[in-house]
């Protein structure tokens, strides 16, 4: 008894922590139930949304455009987003931002920097002395970061989802480019934390775009495979990707459609802002030919100028994409001079020659990265504004070999799309239809340390040694684990890029560094120390790729295990509640369960054989360690594991305190199993064999960041607080402005007021012209002070001239209100008089309604009709100038209250049911009704054999004489004869009618 109540003791601990888990997931389900995601796109961005009722749609901006500019204008006093900040880039260029995401993760030494100060020279950048990285100088008092400018976007991406949504939302999936690397996405991973912003993923843009193309043809998808290329130009940048759609067999969902990134190829500086940087250069060089002898200043000085130029080069590109030619004038451009200038489109497409040429550049480097050829290509679409230029079309056609493009898929939108049904799935709030995501490694990263080996005896050196992390295009999320097997001392490793031969050599100057990360390892001599009778299983590095592609290092452990002989230790509660947890879903009592399951983790060990025979970029021997099943379905299948090595399972424990031990027993592979609920004391009596202990201790760790290195917590808290306090300054600023236009609106349309009929019949000449005298008061002072005024100041004015006009207005509104109730009255009136007359003509046999209930009615009516006249005789003696004594809220509680209760005597009507007719002396049933049909009188009623007239059936389940409302549905009855299955048919009877059973309904 004593064994069982231990037993259970466990078992309530885990109900109880079970329904804190599902309360903890219902209070987080209530605030994220919309969720958001912004497809960041150099030019412009889309938003869309996903919320109950509201499945995958694009936020409308504030000017109900689909796609808003990028583009921020930062002030003294003031910011502007959106359309508002690309109308500002005309009147202050220096103060507008634009294209700034090409400086994300980029130090001073990056081309990508000094291209950016080519093409936009009215910026001043400056540089972080610890990071090297660019800011924004836009006067002496304010400088940002690209990641604040990044964040103060996305802040406004989520008001405008907030807005469409009606709610809050917090929960977003964002977009980046695929050639993103690590520095580039951790800055984007940062500039959300300073909007605020809780991200779910970080998907690439291409990944997305499939995923849409997928989602909306998920019939079309089956197990044969599918090879559809992706070609995406972009303003900034031109990305191809190679997807393979078929179904596959899922563990958790079965067979569900999959697509799997197999190439990429993409070019960073290819793209629609290059096509019209080569266009406004033109125009500049036509403006100044015409000014030529004039002495007049370059054009390319003046940024205001160019800014002009830049944006009719925009749209000169757009015209010319469906023209031959297209006439370029601006109004006023420099010093009040006009331009105006023919262009043609086969000038455009010279000006643009080398661009072209280097349409078909990412379409190799794809069928490169994906070993495939253009024959196994089935279609080829486009995606992307710069798509719609006619000779890109034509080169891509020709570099293809195929009949035509497909244009089946909104260019603009697509990524958008994608990425919010991605939201959706990764979101506690929805279920969608699973759709099995495969993103590809497009940068291969690696492990690289250094070693003492012997070569000869007594002869030491040093052996440089690498092993491949992550491959290049092997899927993601993924996590491995690498284990260090001959280090019985502190050491360091380094995480770099791998092999990016791949990449030219101006891709590689703009890539960065190809050093991520020196992990220095604290307290591996110590775990030695702590542990001497134990054999080492080596330094265990657990790494993670997350589903944003970004590299962590989970944590390192140093394992020992041995064999021991007993009983088991006593397992601590924590270890039986999380036992008896995971039997409640069904699972096993696996000890070596993760906290973060993900689909497989691959663990590398350098082996014996390797000390020897390694290579730079050898691979290592790969093993595979199963963990928890993964609930959404959206992520990447387990990697399978390649080479002739064995697959062996090796189990590790968290740490907890230090350290912890667990018994585990042998498994057929000789690994270490997971041991469930202690056996029963009668079992625990028979000795048991030898079994291996495990134990595991952490290792400190130190990461000294090499590529970029990330913002401090300290310099991230100023940052998100520094955009706080700037949205709290623009808030204030609107709920002023629209303080101060109320105020304005109402003084102006009472003015007008004053003046209609139905407002001066209500009021006399000296009320009026009272009324009339504040508000031109009222007006003086907000033109004359109102600029300086506080918002409360402003609601206080608007507040004291509503209560002087409210009297007014009440008088007006009530007076409109009249016609409508009074009419609405006297028909309920009527209606109600009516229903009484026919209530007491209702003969006393089948009279349902008491005498009190038809009293109480007629009491009603009659106050009704009383108060109704007296009332309207008072209001008459009344002058139109007073208050009114007839008021719109008596009328409708009058009728409120007789509505009620000739609701309630229908209501007792219609489900009432009426009483038996009784027999005559001959046993037959009273006279049928008068509206009874003629087959009725005919009908006669024959009974079975054996049974008498008086005689009732068992088991009829319904009366013979019951009478059904005139909206019953017809009862279908089951024969005695016939098979349980059968159905007779019945017809309706009238109401109120009495229904007789024929024979064969018996």
């Amino acid at each position: 008894m004593a064994a069982t109540v231990r037993r259970q003791r466990p078992r309530r601990l885990a109900c109880w922590a079970l329904m804190a888990v599902l309360l903890a997931d219902l209070l987080a389900l209530s605030d994220t139930l919309a969720v958001m995601s912004v497809d960041l796109g150099s030019e412009s961005m889309k938003v869309a949304i996903v919320k109950p009722g509201v499945p995958m749609e694009i936020v409308l901006n504030k000017e109900s455009r689909r796609k808003t500019p990028v583009t921020v204008t930062l002030k003294e006093n003031e910011r502007f987003f959106g359309d508002s900040a690309a109308s500002m880039a005309i009147k202050n260029p220096k103060a507008t931002l634009r294209y700034f995401q090409q400086l994300l993760g980029k130090q001073e030494d990056n081309p990508h920097v000094a291209l950016y100060r080519v093409r936009f020279p009215e910026h001043e950048l400056g540089f972080d002395p610890q990071r090297q990285t660019a800011y924004f100088q836009i006067s002496p008092q304010l400088q940002f970061s690209p990641e604040e400018v990044l964040g103060m976007v996305l802040n406004y991406s989520r008001s405008l989802a907030e807005d469409f949504a009606e709610q809050p939302i917090k929960d977003a999936v964002i977009t980046v480019p695929a050639f993103f690397n690590q520095a580039e996405r951790r800055a984007v991973l940062q500039a959300a934390r300073m909007a605020g912003l809780k991200v779910l993923q970080l998907i690439n843009d291409n990944t997305a775009t499939a995923l849409s193309y997928g989602v909306f043809r998920r019939k079309d998808i089956n197990t044969t495979a599918q090879n559809i290329m992706f070609y995406d130009m972009g303003s900034g940048s031109t990305v191809c990707t190679i997807v393979t759609y078929q179904t596959v067999k899922t563990k958790e969902a079965g067979v569900q459609p999959q697509l799997q990134i197999r190439g990429v190829g993409f070019d960073r500086t290819l793209g629609g802002l290059e096509m019209e940087l080569r266009l406004r250069e033109h125009l500049a060089g036509l403006f100044n030919e015409q000014r030529k002898g004039q002495r007049a200043k370059d054009v390319r000085e003046n940024p205001r100028a160019m800014a002009k130029l830049l944006r009719e080069a925009n749209r000169l590109k757009t015209v010319l994409s469906a023209n031959a030619d297209h006439m370029a004038q601006i109004e006023g451009l420099m010093d009040d001079v006009d331009f105006k200038a023919k262009v043609t489109r086969v000038e455009f497409e010279e000006l643009c020659t080398d661009l072209f040429e280097r349409v078909p550049g990412p379409v190799q480097q794809a069928l490169q990265s994906a070993e495939m050829n253009l024959d196994e290509i089935e279609q080829v679409i486009l995606v992307g504004g710069a798509t719609r230029v006619p000779r890109v079309q034509e080169v891509l056609l020709k570099a293809v070999g195929k009949e035509e493009l497909g244009k089946n898929i909104n260019a603009d939108e697509a990524a958008a799309m994608g990425a919010v049904y991605q939201a959706a799935a990764l979101s506690k709030a929805f279920k969608v239809k699973p759709f099995v995501v495969r993103d590809a490694v497009i940068y291969p990263i690696l492990v690289e340390f250094t070693r003492e080996v012997e070569e000869e005896p007594g002869v030491h050196s040093l052996k440089h040694n690498k092993r491949v992390l992550f491959s290049r295009m092997g899927p993601y999320p993924q996590r491995k684990v690498i284990t260090f097997n001959r280090y019985s001392h502190d050491f360091n490793f380094h995480i770099n890029y791998g092999d990016l031969s791949f990449l030219g050599p101006e891709d590689l100057r703009v890539f960065g560094s190809q050093n991520l990360t020196t992990v220095k390892l604290k307290g591996v001599g110590e775990s030695f120390k702590k542990y001497p009778d134990y054999e080492s299983k080596g330094i265990k590095a657990h790494f993670n790729l997350d589903e944003s592609g970004v590299l962590s290092l989970d944590r390192v452990e140093s394992v020992f295990e041995t064999l021991v002989e007993g009983s088991p230790e006593e397992e601590s509660t924590l270890t039986k509640l999380g036992n008896t947890i995971s039997s409640l879903f069904g699972g096993g009592t696996t000890s070596d369960t993760k906290e973060n399951g993900t689909d497989t983790v691959q663990e590398e060990e350098e082996s014996p054989a390797e000390g020897s025979k390694d290579e730079p970029g050898e691979q290592a021997e790969l093993k595979e360690e199963t963990e928890a099943p993964v609930e959404d379905t959206s992520q990447p299948p387990p990697l399978e594991p390649k080479g002739d090595a064995a697959p062996e399972r090796e189990k590790a424990t968290d740490k907890e305190n230090g350290e912890k031990s667990e018994a585990q027993k042998p498994s057929e592979k000789g690994e270490a199993g997971s041991e469930g609920i202690p056996p029963a004391p009668e079992e625990e009596k028979k000795q048991k064999p030898a079994r291996k202990q495990r134990m595991v201790e952490e290792i400190g760790v130190e990461l000294v960041v090499l590529d970029l290195p990330d913002l401090s917590e300290d310099e991230l808290a100023r940052s998100a607080q520094k955009l706080q306090d700037l949205t709290v300054r623009d808030l204030e600023k609107q709920e002023r402005e629209k303080a101060a236009n109320s105020l304005e609106a109402f003084i102006f349309e009472t003015q007008d007021k004053l003046y209609q009929p139905e407002y001066q019949e209500v009021s006399t000449e000296e009320q009026r012209e009272e009324i009339s005298g504040r508000l031109s008061a009222a007006s003086t002072w907000l033109e004359d002070e109102g600029f300086g005024a506080t918002t409360v100041l402003l609601k206080e004015k608007l507040a004291e001239l509503r209560k002087l006009c409210q009297a007014l207005f009440f008088r007006v509104e009530e007076r409109k209100k009249w016609p409508e109730r009074l009419s609405a009255l006297d028909n309920l009136l009527n209606h109600s008089s009516m229903f009484l007359k026919g209530a007491r003509l209702i003969p006393e046999m089948d009279q349902i309604f008491t005498e009190v209930e038809m009293t109480t009615l007629e009491k009603i009516i009659n106050e009704t009709w009383a108060w109704k006249n007296t009332t309207m005789a008072e209001q008459a003696k009344l002058p139109a100038t007073e208050k009114p004594v007839l008021l719109s809220k008596d009328i409708e509680a009058k009728m409120m209250a007789l509505d009620r209760e000739v609701q309630y005597l229908l209501n007792k009507a219609k489900f009432t049911k009426p009483r038996p007719r009784p027999k005559d002396k001959n046993g037959t049933r009273a006279e049928t009704p008068l509206n009874a049909s003629a087959s009725d009188h005919e009908e006669k009623v024959i009974h079975p054999p054996g049974q008498t007239e008086d005689a009732k059936p068992l088991s009829e389940p319904v009366k013979a004489t019951r009478s059904e409302p005139a909206d019953a549905e017809p009862l279908e009855l089951e024969s005695p004869g016939e098979s349980p299955g059968a159905e007779s048919e019945q017809k309706e009877q009238p109401t109120g009618q009495k229904r007789t059973l024929k024979n064969d309904e018996l």
